[in-house]
């Protein structure tokens, strides 16, 4: 089991086909939501994900500021079907917070959450900063942290 974080020119090609499998497996098909999954914010973002026996378990696209907001962002947060459960959400999380704030420098980072996951975030610091709304059918919030 280890954790990997690189930017998209440090992925393998075998890396990015796993995390892009993953990523369409939890938000094209167990969501039942087509849309384009592969948006071009990719190759401007750092990939975090956790791998054990040769297969991604977890992951999470860190957006530096200008890529999807103004703020720092975090997205395409996934635990794969048979690793729910098991922390791997939270440490996930954690960890991409800890890189955003210590290592790219961002203070304040703004996600896109699904509704249902408002406490999860919250128990981060996150803050809902909008009603909630509907994206591809799917109740979301908008959210924000600030470290200080």
């Amino acid at each position: 089991m280890s954790w990997k974080l690189k930017n998209f020119n440090e992925l393998s090609t075998n890396e990015l086909y796993m995390i892009l499998q993953e990523r369409t497996q939890v938000f094209v098909v167990e969501q039942e939501c087509p849309y384009l999954e592969v948006d071009g914010k990719d190759l401007q973002s750092y990939h975090l994900y956790h791998e054990e026996n040769g297969e991604v378990t977890a992951y999470a696209r860190l957006l530096p500021p200008g890529v999807s907001y103004k703020e720092a962002s975090i997205g395409r947060v996934l635990v794969k079907r048979e690793h729910r459960g098991k922390g791997l959400a939270g440490e996930l999380l954690k960890r991409g917070l800890d890189f955003i704030h210590n290592e790219v420098g961002e203070m304040t980072v703004k996600i896109q959450a699904q509704e249902y996951l408002r406490e999860f975030y919250g128990s981060f610091g996150f803050q809902a900063i909008t009603d909630t709304y509907l994206d591809d059918g799917i109740p979301h919030i908008d959210m924000v942290m600030e470290k200080r």
